[in-house]
């Protein structure tokens, strides 16, 4: 029986080869840079706010119809915070309001006090 020498000059070189391919792909995963992120998992608790002083601006050429609203909110919605306020119960929005202790909502046009009138809904988030 003839047996082949394991260290054969092929086998070698064949090692050799794969040795170097392996090394390449390695050295070019290294490179990859991946910025830092943070990711969390939690709990917290989600309070209300409370609304008073609720005054509408009528519109002067027709006091049928306001302009905006104005009110207080506690505790005070931040500067990066949003609310918009609806008088249909969310069928219109006002843009966005004001932020601070005094809150002011205004509409790009003015909203009939009439039936559509029915309710003021705030919505506001920190």
């Amino acid at each position: 029986m003839v047996f082949r020498s394991l260290r054969s000059p092929r086998r070698l070189a064949a090692v050799a080869v794969f040795s170097i391919v392996a090394a390449s792909a390695l050295g070019f995963a290294a490179t990859n840079t991946v910025p830092a992120t943070n990711a969390g998992d939690g709990s917290g608790t989600v309070s209300g706010y409370t609304i008073s002083n609720v005054h509408y601006n009528l519109n002067p050429s027709n006091p049928a119809t306001a302009n905006s609203v104005t009110f207080d909110i506690s505790p005070a919605l931040p500067s990066g915070g949003t609310a918009h306020v609806s008088f249909d119960g969310g069928t219109t929005w006002s843009n966005a309001c004001s932020t601070g202790t005094t809150i002011t909502c205004t509409f790009s046009t003015p909203q009939s006090i009439g039936a559509a009138f029915t309710s003021l809904r705030v919505v506001a988030a920190q």
